[in-house]
């Protein structure tokens, strides 16, 4: 693989893992303002009314970087990663222009209403704006994951003189690695919204502030954070795990470091992946566990590395560690919110300060997992950047030299710090005023 094509992989890994910051919140928050705002137009609770109104402004803000770091990205399928543009663009186009014609459009035209209209328009109103700004994040989130799972498992197209043309739009949007890739991405989302909801409403009540609106956002973010937690794993983390089994079972073999194939395969907890010895370094294994997880039966045979072409092995250890670091912190988070529910139901939630402590310092640790989940998704696809039909190497535009993308990229890294700490400054603004008033004034 050439250095111009190790550069553009880099540049793309920075400003879509930087840029999925964003999405993460907004598609995950959206839903939780629907919520807060249909509790208060079913009972008048002003409280609810007052939360939903400081996380639609978080909301904004997020929607808003968001928009302004993912432009980069589309250009750079023209600039950097022209030859898959060429081959691919006739079934990635599709969705990535219905994400934005319909999503995109949907989301931001109510957002308006949602931000400004407070006190304006009828209840009614002001409550649908939320209901159609969530379904146009959700609605965007599915047509970006149908982009992706096209790449991890193409369906629907024909090949003419070398470039792939789509036979169905339907065979796209209802691929049948998007369902469940799709739902663990929008989990994940909501369960970020739910810790970061709860960590905000936690500082609140720690620091004697907004009282009303923090015990609120801890209640609704800990219950929803324990059922999302839940949900993260099974159903959707353990259905979206098949399809890679079904459809990229090297993947899988790499995901849990199984370099043999074996019956009755281990679940390895942790060890330390070596590619020269093949083998997992003090690993700590549950015997059996992975055979019945894949299978359902102790005894099946799950095939490992050595099963397929070296040269067809994703990248081991990055691919090994971060689905570890993802499975590590989303067993954290279980455990979190359902003590967090014990201590509701105690009706200690609000009382408890260690507790309180431990969700305001949980916030950054949801991000973590859902990037390290997706790091598993792409670089677990590698060598393909459409699997089975396109490599990564023959992806990259053939003019583009590695030292551009190096001068590129380091423009990138300088904007989106300063991005970044517009974003950060503006957030914590907001959060430190708390609750507007109504109006957006």
């Amino acid at each position: 693989m050439t250095d111009a094509v190790v550069a553009s992989r880099i540049q793309f890994a920075f400003t879509v893992m930087f840029h999925y910051l964003f999405p993460i919140l907004t598609m995950g928050l959206a839903p939780l303002i629907v919520v807060l705002k249909t509790r208060h137009l079913l009972t008048g609770d002003e409280t609810a009314a007052a939360a939903a109104r400081l996380w639609t402004r978080l909301f904004a803000v997020n929607f808003a970087v968001g928009v302004v770091t993912g432009i980069p990205m589309e250009f750079q399928f023209g600039t950097n990663w022209a030859a898959f543009s060429s081959f691919a663009g006739g079934v990635v186009g599709q969705t990535l222009a219905l994400e934005g014609v319909f999503a995109f459009f949907l989301e931001s035209s109510f957002l308006g209403i949602l931000l400004f209209a407070e006190g304006r328009v009828s209840p009614r109103l002001h409550w649908l704006s939320s209901v159609l700004v969530a379904a146009g994040a959700l609605l965007s989130g599915y047509f970006i994951t149908a982009t992706n799972a096209w790449m991890q498992h193409p369906v629907g197209y024909r090949i003419v003189r070398g470039s792939v043309q789509l036979e169905s739009l339907g065979a796209l949007l209802g691929n049948p690695f998007a369902w469940w890739q799709y739902a663990h991405v929008i989990n994940g989302a909501i369960l970020t919204a739910a810790i970061v909801m709860a960590s905000i409403g936690a500082y609140y009540l720690l620091a004697g502030r907004h009282q009303a609106v923090g015990r609120l956002s801890v209640a609704l973010g800990v219950v929803v954070g324990a059922v999302f937690a839940v949900t993260q794993a099974f159903p959707t983390g353990d259905f979206d795990s098949r399809n890679v089994l079904a459809y990229q079972p090297i993947k899988l073999a790499t995901m849990e470091g199984l370099f043999e194939t074996q019956y009755g395969a281990p679940l390895a907890i942790i060890g330390m992946p070596d590619t020269v010895r093949r083998t997992l370094l003090d690993p700590v294994l549950v015997p059996e566990a992975l055979s019945f997880l894949a299978y359902g039966n102790f005894r099946a045979e799950v095939q490992g590395l050595n099963a397929y072409p070296e040269h067809l092995w994703p990248p081991v250890q990055i691919t090994y560690y971060a689905y570890h670091i993802m499975v590590g912190l989303g067993t954290i988070f279980i455990a979190v919110f359902l003590l967090g529910v014990l201590l509701w139901w105690r009706r200690a939630l609000f009382t408890t300060r260690w507790y309180l402590w431990v969700l305001m310092l949980l916030l950054p640790f949801p991000y973590i997992a859902n990037e390290a989940g997706w790091v598993v998704t792409e670089v677990g696809r590698q060598p393909w950047i459409v699997y089975g039909l396109l490599r990564t190497a023959a992806g990259s535009s053939p003019t583009v030299v590695a030292g551009e993308t190096i001068f590129t990229l380091l423009g990138f890294a300088g904007m989106y710090a300063l991005i970044g700490l517009l974003a950060l400054f503006l957030a914590i603004r907001i959060i430190a005023e708390g609750p507007g008033p109504a109006g957006g004034t």
